[in-house]
């Protein structure tokens, strides 16, 4: 994201389109980040049950950039890539495969919360947490690396649009 926001605004980009613009029911997409957030680092991640709660809010966020596809260029990807980890958490009972070299304590356990290990019976594991990005700390799956790319392009797009023209005045730009 960061990345994005950078070279939008380095590239001649304003802070201010980004202010201007205007999602619909952008609650919905708040809620559902938050709600993600909540199930994937609070102790509610160890209360069984909450995985479901953590994939139904992911397909919340699938649907909602869904719905801007056409009103937000870039949006696409951050669409695909919460698809796909929606898809391959929800081919293993809501719960997103990790790599073992990755997995720490999934290893002894089998799966915490939302996570599993990733073993020859768990679905789809091309599209698990198996990417180590260097520097950055954690571990990633292709969908996680759409979504931040898709982040980085909203945020890159979005600081160079400019206004509707069209728009009535005092109606905010509708995205």
């Amino acid at each position: 994201m960061l990345l994005g926001l950078v070279l939008g605004l380095g590239a001649g980009g304003h802070l201010e389109n980004l202010l201007r613009l205007r999602f619909r029911w952008p609650l919905l997409v708040v809620a559902a980040v938050i709600v993600r957030g909540a199930v994937e680092v609070s102790p509610l991640n160890r209360v069984e049950g909450a995985q479901y709660v953590y994939l139904l809010s992911l397909l919340a966020i699938a649907g909602w950039t869904v719905w801007h596809v056409k009103l937000l260029p870039g949006v696409w990807a951050v669409s695909a890539g919460a698809t796909l980890n929606f898809v391959v958490i929800a081919a293993n009972g809501a719960r997103m495969p990790v790599a073992s070299q990755y997995a720490g304590s999934l290893v002894q356990r089998g799966h915490i919360g939302q996570y599993t290990l990733m073993t020859s019976s768990t679905n789809l594991n091309a599209l698990g947490d198996w990417m180590s990005l260097g520097p950055l700390r954690g571990v990633y799956s292709p969908g996680d690396l759409l979504v931040a790319l898709g982040l980085a392009l909203v945020l890159l797009v979005a600081t160079h649009r400019e206004p509707e023209t069209a728009v009535p005045a005092g109606k905010p730009q509708d995205v």
